[in-house]
């Protein structure tokens, strides 16, 4: 199978966790990035995000479940924003071993979370 092809598949999938879950295409983006396309691990997350960030705006626009106002998002927009920024500065200090753990982290939780 051609690497363009594998590479359609994988953003495909990453479209369906992502427009299912609300989140989490990424997973399926970071590995195809780094065994696929070759981008080293410090490559790998901002290019994911690059990715993602249009799939999240499509699938909120295709659902059309607005809940929130503009005001009462605009706290975690900024704070997402300042989040951003800090760790595109900073971020590449921090060794990849605990960027993974963290990561693993966060996953595990939030599937432990969704058992219950």
């Amino acid at each position: 199978m051609s690497k363009r092809i594998i590479l359609s598949i994988a953003g495909a999938a990453a479209g369906a966790v992502n427009g299912l879950f609300g989140a989490g295409g990424g997973l399926v983006l970071v590995p195809m990035l780094g065994k696929k396309v070759g981008l080293s691990e410090n490559e790998q997350f901002p290019a994911s995000i690059a990715i993602i960030t249009p799939v999240c705006v499509t699938s909120l626009l295709i659902s059309g479940k607005w809940q929130l106002s503009f005001i009462e998002l605009l706290p975690y927009l900024l704070g997402s924003a300042v989040g951003g920024v800090a760790v595109g500065l900073w971020g590449r200090k921090i060794p990849s071993v605990w960027l993974h753990r963290f990561l693993g982290g966060i996953i595990l939780w939030g599937g432990i979370r969704f058992l219950w």
